[in-house]
Formats: C-alpha cells, structure tokens, sequence
C-alpha cells in the first residue's frame, strides 16, 4: 500500500505529465515562416515605438538619438532576440520551462517564471493604454474629441471616470478572442491581416504629416543628428528603449520561439523582426516630428504628447477627424497586436502546468488580468488614493516590469546562453564566424551595457 505522500506525490507527477502532454499537443500547431514574422513583428510593434518613442527621442535630441537607437538594436538587441528564439524552439514548452527543457538545471525554472510573470503584469496596465486608444478613436471619427479645445482638461476628465474600465473590457475581450483561436488559426491570421494594414495606415499619415506646412523643421529634427546633445544617460536610454520594442526580457519570443518550424532561420528571422520595429520606429518619426513642429508643439512633452498634444494638432489640419481617427485606430492595432502576444505568455505556462485547455486558459487569465486593471487604473483618477511614493499604482506597475524586470530578464538571457547553454551552436543554427561574433557579444558585451541599464533604470544609476 502507498502512504498518502507517495499517492499525492504520484498525482502530482500525473497532473505535469497530463499538461506537459497537452502543451505539447498544442505545439504540433506550428507558425508557417511568412506568419511567424509577422506574428513577432506584430509583439515588437506596440505602443513603445508610437507612444514612448517619439517623446524619449524629442527628450533626447532627435536624429542622433535615432541612430544610437539603432546601434544598440543591431549590436545589443539582435543577439538576444536571436538568444530567445533559440532557447524557446529548444526547449519547446513554455517560457516558464524554456530554459530547462533547452539543458539548463532546474534553478533556470526561476528565470522561466519571471518571464511568465512579467508579460502577465505588463498587459495589466498595457489593456488600459489600448482602451484610451480604442476611445480615441471612435470619438476622433464622430467628432466629438474636437468640439472642445481644453485636450489637458477632456483627457483628465475621462481617465478620472468609469469608462477607462469599460474600454480596458473591450481590449481584453478582443485580445482573448484572438488568442483563444491558437496559434495559426488565432494570433497568425490576426498579424497577418493588421500588420499590412499597420504599414498602410503609417504611411498614408506619414505622407500627410510630410507635406504639412513648415513640416520640413520637424524632418530635419529627426534625420539630421547633433552629437553634441547626447549623453550617457541617453545610450542607456536607446538600450533601454531596443529591448523594449523588440519585446525582450518578458517571454514572448521564448514562446512564440517553441512554436517555429525546426527549418525556419532563426537568424533571418530575427534580422526581419529587428528592420520591422526599426521601420516602424522610423516612420512613427515622421509622423510625430513633422506633425509636432508643423503645429509648435515641443516634442518633448513626455506620455502627453500622444492623447493631448497631438488631438490640437488633428484639430487645426483639413479632415483632422479623419487623419486623427486613422492616427489612433493606428495606436489601437499596435496595441492590439502587443496584447495579444502578452496574453499568450501565460496562456501557454498555464496549459503546460494546470493541464488546462487553451479556452480555459484564455479566459481565466484574461478575467484575472482585467480584475487586476481595475486598480491601476483607477489610481489614475477615481482613486487617487491608490498611490504610494508619488507613484499612482499604474507608474508602480510600469516601473517595476519595464524598469526592473525587463532588462533583469534579458540580462539573465545573456548570461544563460553566453554562458551555460551548450546547445547553443546547434540552436541558433548560425556559420561558425557569426556564432563566435554572436557568442563575444552575449558574453562580453550585451551582460555589461543590459546590467548598466538595470542600474539606470531602477534608479541606482543616474548622471
């Protein structure tokens, strides 16, 4: 006869078997190349390179800036997107046991949770952002977001009322919606539509932004660098910003990777995602600058610039309610396309550890992330009180996962492949002189500037 122990040991045993086998079951679904690209392009092209982007970039002094941007997204951020796709195809399970299943101990299971964590917490504050631009958005087209001139005054009064909470609602409801549908049947076909619809929004604002009068300042800002302006301070904020808009250090890739067919190139693959944010990022420049100082708005007006600045701007141009709703159904579909491969993160841990099935999944994390919201955002306005150091409780939620566990993440990517992953060569599936340049990288460049960040970051560093 088994003591109870041995029985309950047993089940448990059965229980991690049951959801190894059925997470497994669910891998036989595959991306094909064409919508894997799209799909993690659709994960790096959110909100940071439309929102954050242009405002750190105007604090920071424009065009010199950009390039230093992409210095570190090609010398920094490539290595260690290329770093997790590898482990996530490797290991094939979750972000959770990624880094185990692909031959590291089971102390490794303490980083896979933090990855699981971390996206979890990002989509709770993140489905709120996307609401307000779901909002926008009907209310540009009708025309109701211009029929009063105080933009300081109408979005503080909207995000200090309920309906944040219903739009944040919406979001989440269209974000499970999507993933509930798998893996080529949900999350591709949905990047595969709105990511060339992306492209056609960004470049009809693009050449409407251009050709504003007095635009020509705002181009000039942006693709004419000043070296003088730059500082310490600023690398670390382009490092900063590359691992945040190729979705670095929050697990995403790590899933998204165990989902890739073995005879996909994983490193074409991330040279295609790195020159999708990067075009991104390029032309959400010339629509934010041109626009900016065709009007004589500062660009460096920080989160502000998108939902109060901008609206003024839309409201003095011909068919600003058009261009305005196509601006923010723009913000939408990135911020759409991001929820999505957040939500997936835990959807995928969650099959692989409770046994649950993708539906089950999906909306019980979904419900458990919208109760989440409510409070952050609520601190934004409806309760104030809910702040602690300064901070409303949605700064706090931002701060601590973009700020601390982002780069914490991606700096203990480095070390795990730089430095304990023998199967690394064979994964990443590079010719011998790129492995050695990708391996010098991961070991003795990215640790060093990643772990400086973390220190800027979390406010221990400062200049």
């Amino acid at each position: 006869m088994r003591s109870k122990k041995e029985k309950r040991k047993r089940g448990k045993r059965m229980n991690q078997f049951k959801g190894e086998k059925n997470l497994l079951s669910e891998k036989k679904e595959r991306f094909s190349s064409a919508g894997f690209i799209f799909a993690a392009i659709g994960s790096s092209v959110g909100l940071g390179n439309m929102w954050k982007f242009p405002y750190i970039t105007g604090e920071n002094g424009g065009a010199a800036f950009f390039l230093l941007f992409i210095v570190c997204l090609v010398l920094i951020g490539l290595p260690v997107l290329l770093a997790e796709l590898a482990i996530g195809r490797s290991g094939r399970g979750s972000a959770a046991t990624a880094f185990v299943r692909a031959g590291g101990g089971k102390n490794w299971m303490a980083v896979g949770f933090l990855q699981v964590l971390a996206p979890f917490l990002i989509l709770s504050f993140y489905i709120i952002v996307a609401g307000w631009t779901l909002n926008y958005a009907m209310i540009a087209f009708n025309g109701q977001l211009f029929s009063s001139s105080n933009y300081a005054g109408e979005f503080s009064s909207f995000i200090s009322g309920p309906m944040p909470i219903v739009w944040q609602g919406i979001a989440i409801l269209i974000t499970a919606g999507v993933v509930i549908l798998g893996v080529s049947g949900g999350i591709e076909k949905f990047n595969k539509v709105l990511i060339p619809g992306l492209v056609v929004l960004l470049f009809v604002l693009m050449i409407r932004a251009v050709t504003l009068p007095g635009a020509n300042e705002g181009v000039a800002f942006f693709l004419k660098p000043d070296f003088s302006v730059l500082t310490a301070e600023s690398a670390l904020v382009a490092l900063g910003h590359a691992f945040f808009s190729l979705s670095l250090g929050m697990g995403i890739l790590l899933t998204y990777g165990s989902y890739v067919d073995k005879k996909q190139s994983l490193g074409t693959a991330a040279l295609a995602v790195g020159a999708g944010d990067l075009l991104y990022a390029f032309i959400a420049g010339l629509i934010i600058f041109p626009t900016t100082f065709s009007f004589g708005i500062a660009p460096d007006q920080g989160p502000s610039l998108i939902f109060i600045a901008l609206p003024a701007a839309f409201s003095a141009m011909p068919f600003g309610a058009f261009f305005g709703g196509l601006f923010f159904i723009l913000l939408a579909i990135a911020a759409l396309t991001s929820a999505v491969s957040l939500l997936e993160v835990p959807v995928s841990f969650a099959m692989e550890r409770w046994n649950w099935s993708r539906k089950r999944s999906v909306w019980i994390l979904s419900l458990v992330c919208f109760l989440l919201s409510i409070p952050s955002a609520m601190s934004l306005g409806m309760f104030p009180e809910l702040s602690f150091g300064g901070k409303a409780l949605f700064d706090w939620v931002d701060f601590v996962t973009s700020n601390i566990m982002l780069p914490l993440g991606g700096l203990l990517v480095t070390i795990f492949a730089g430095y304990f992953w023998k199967g690394a060569a064979e994964a990443a599936g590079l010719k011998a002189g790129w492995f050695r340049v990708w391996l010098f990288m991961l070991r003795y460049v990215a640790p060093i500037l990643v772990f400086l960040v973390l220190l800027h970051t979390s406010g221990i560093l400062s200049f």
